[in-house]
Formats: structure tokens, C-alpha cells, sequence
């Protein structure tokens, strides 16, 4: 059975994040025009990584089931987006993650108290990325970045589950037709399987989010199209994870989302990243 190996500190997982960086990434989110694209997908970013650690978190410290990276993509570059100690660096172990933050934050944080009211609460938020909006949207080349990479972690773990790719984007490639980028990429593949990919799109508009769709979307859109067709189908694993988070999804359903809102790709990045047991 395909995507069902056991993650562990020999046989780690790995997540590699694609972030558009574009110019365009400098616009609210539909629905909350008081939050930009950027900030959105940055901070939703960080919190996963955070989730990560604790995660990996065990009483003898972080435990390096993940190798992760963050790129980021916007004319003309394609290029690591790691802050501070990390800068430049492709994949990192998780435990150097959580022991190199650029820094953290102090945020308020609203929580149910006991008696069913809602409070704020001051809570620590480790910041790794940045939110970056410039220029165009080279996604191509952020795929074929993206295959180089994993060609290297790959050959030296044949044995782990595949890596899991989620790009991130508002527009189409400025830089060409992704599609073969894409294929090349997800063809890459470990002994358990082929390389995951996944892309949500978020939007501007105040638009219903189509989150994990089995077939292309109807609406008037050729990018939704492209997009869905450089989309993995989800692993059973993926599946039971949406099922039990209330999506309506099937063995055809694919690692695709379009006109998400900031709680959508909050989501969507949450399901993507569960990979079964850590051993």
C-alpha cells in the first residue's frame, strides 16, 4: 500500500512550501479587507511550523521526523524564505526550526474561558518568514527549483514517505506554462510513492472557497483548470483527515483549493501536512 510508511527519525517526512511573493500578494483578502494576502499566508505559514515543533516535541527535545523548507517566488526571485539564522537554507531539520526563530512575537489570542465567554490572552508567535508582495508570479521556475531540491532529498531517502509540496498562489505564471514544471515535478517519486503536490489558490474576491474538488471547477476560470490538473489526487490518509474535518471528498478528490479565504488555507495547510503516525 502506497503513502502508508511510518515517519520516524530515520525515515523522515518532508514539507516543502511554495509561497507566491508576487506584487499581487500585496492585496487584502477577500471578505477582510483589513488583512493583506501577504501577512495572511505568512503568519498561517508560521503557525504551521510552530504546530510542527510541538508537534516533534518529545521529553528528550525535538525529534527530527521533518525536513522542511519555505520558498518563496517573485520576480525575479526564487529563493529560500527563512529569516535570520536560517536565511539561504532550502530544507532544515525541524529541530533547527524550533531553535532558530527570527524571533517571537507577543499576540493576543482569543480563547473560551470556563464560564463560555471569550477572552483574550496573550500568547508567544515564533516567526520564521516574512510577508514578502513584488513584482510577478515566476511559478514556473519556483517548480523546477522545487524538483531540484527534492531530486537531492530523495536519493538520499528512498525509504520515507514522499515529500508533500503546497504552493500557495493568487495568480497565474508570469513566467510561462507551469504544467510541465509541475509533471516533471510529480514525477519524482520514494519507494512509498510519487511526490505530492498541492495548490490553493486565494483570492480577493468575497468568493465561496472550492476546497478538495473531484473534478475542475465550471466557473469561468482557466487557471482553476490548470491548477486542478497539476494537482495530486489525496492519499486515503488525507481523505479520512477531510472526511472528519466535514469536507466532502472521494477517492477522486484532489490536493486543491480555489477562492480560499485566510480560514480555508488555514485549514487546507493543516489536512496537508497530516501524515499518519510518528514513530
Amino acid at each position: 500500500m502506497m503513502y502508508s510508511v511510518e515517519i520516524s527519525r530515520s525515515n523522515p517526512g518532508c514539507f516543502l512550501f511554495l509561497i507566491d511573493q508576487s506584487g499581487s500578494m500585496g492585496d487584502p483578502f477577500g471578505g477582510n479587507p483589513t488583512l493583506l494576502k501577504s501577512h495572511g499566508v505568512a503568519d498561517a505559514v508560521n503557525r504551521l511550523l510552530s504546530n510542527l515543533v510541538i508537534k516533534c516535541s518529545k521529553d528528550d527535545g525535538i525529534r527530527n521526523y521533518f525536513e522542511v523548507g519555505v520558498i518563496g517566488y517573485g520576480n525575479p526571485d526564487v529563493s529560500s524564505a527563512f529569516m535570520g539564522t536560517l536565511a539561504g537554507r532550502e530544507l532544515v531539520k525541524i529541530e533547527e526550526i524550533g531553535n532558530n526563530p527570527l524571533r517571537i512575537e507577543e499576540r493576543l489570542q482569543q480563547i473560551s474561558a470556563a464560564d463560555g465567554e471569550t477572552v483574550q490572552k496573550s500568547v508567544k508567535f515564533p516567526v520564521w518568514i516574512e510577508p514578502l508582495a513584488r513584482n510577478g508570479t515566476p511559478m514556473c521556475k519556483a517548480f523546477d527549483t522545487a524538483r531540484s531540491i527534492l531530486e537531492r532529498w530523495i536519493a538520499l531517502n528512498l525509504n520515507s514517505y514522499p515529500p508533500i509540496i503546497i504552493n500557495i498562489t493568487d495568480g497565474d505564471a508570469t513566467d510561462g506554462n507551469p504544467i510541465p514544471y509541475a509533471r516533471d515535478l510529480m514525477r519524482l517519486n520514494t519507494n512509498d510513492g510519487n511526490v505530492l503536490l498541492f495548490n490553493i489558490h486565494i483570492s480577493n474576491q468575497h468568493s465561496v472557497p472550492i476546497i478538495y474538488p473531484d473534478k475542475a471547477p465550471t466557473i469561468s476560470d482557466q487557471y482553476a483548470a490548470l491548477l486542478f490538473e497539476i494537482s495530486s489526487l489525496l492519499p486515503d490518509t488525507f481523505i479520512t483527515a477531510a472526511l472528519n474535518d466535514g469536507y466532502a471528498v472521494n477517492q477522486q478528490s484532489r490536493g486543491f483549493g480555489f477562492n480560499a479565504d485566510l480560514i480555508s488555507l488555514i485549514n487546507f495547510i493543516d489536512i496537508g501536512t497530516r501524515v499518519g503516525m510518528l514513530r
